[in-house]
């Protein structure tokens, strides 16, 4: 059964980086599309950035793009979202997703597997 654990939230302020990982265990990492979403208080979970099965493919939402980056490292069998400039716009729970094959789609249907999320929180 393949699992996904998030971590690496916490409180910070405006300004500050933060990167969250995501482990995932069960089968083979390398063939997942992997992409992280985000939920704030009453707002739908969105789309934050995707990466292809290889690493050749990134996408990002908009309104991270420049300031998060996604990464993998298939031999750790993990995935990674580093996050810079942060406003508190961004504060939310964080969610790892993976699609088995898939290609790296910006949205939430496309994700079979999910982690439990991990909460950041930005203060002004």
């Amino acid at each position: 059964q393949v699992q996904l654990v998030e971590s690496g939230g916490g409180l910070v302020q405006a300004g500050d980086s933060l990167r969250l990982s995501c482990e995932v265990s069960g089968r083979a990492f390398s063939t997942f599309a992997m992409a992280w979403f985000r939920q704030a208080p009453g707002k739908e979970r969105g789309f934050v950035g995707a990466i292809s099965w290889n690493g050749r493919r990134r996408y990002y939402a908009d309104s991270v793009e420049g300031r998060f980056s996604i990464s993998r490292d298939n031999a750790k069998n993990s995935v990674y979202l580093d996050m810079k400039s942060l406003i508190p716009e961004d504060t939310a729970v964080y969610y790892c997703a993976a699609d088995q094959w898939g290609p790296a789609a910006p949205n939430r249907v496309s994700y079979e597997l999910w982690g439990q999320g991990t909460q950041v929180t930005v203060s002004s």
